[in-house]
């Protein structure tokens, strides 16, 4: 099946799947470990400790914000990211047509 958009398409796969690209490691203990003994889970405590008091909430509520906030501000940037993307293949595929 050949398309008009053959390379447009190309390009939006590639994207795609860059986007997607990680360095997967299957030794999940030594990186489960090694991310424990890193000093932010200890500014992590702290902060949950403060949000807890701050808010009067128990330390379970407390580290459930702040990781639904992260994921948040996370996805936030991943949709700009994403949009940006979009914004520059657009642009490319208007050049092209003028």
């Amino acid at each position: 099946m050949i398309f008009e958009n053959q390379e447009s398409i190309q390009l939006l796969n590639t994207a795609i799947i860059k986007s997607k690209e990680k360095k997967i490691d299957s030794a999940y203990e030594d990186r489960l470990t090694q991310a424990c003994n890193n000093p932010v889970i200890d500014a992590l405590g702290m902060a949950t400790s403060y949000l807890s008091e701050k808010k009067k909430i128990s330390r379970d509520q407390a580290a459930i914000q702040i990781i639904e906030t992260l994921r948040d501000l996370d996805k936030i940037w991943s949709d700009y990211v994403m949009m940006e993307g979009i914004t520059k293949i657009k642009d490319l595929l208007k050049n092209r047509e003028q």
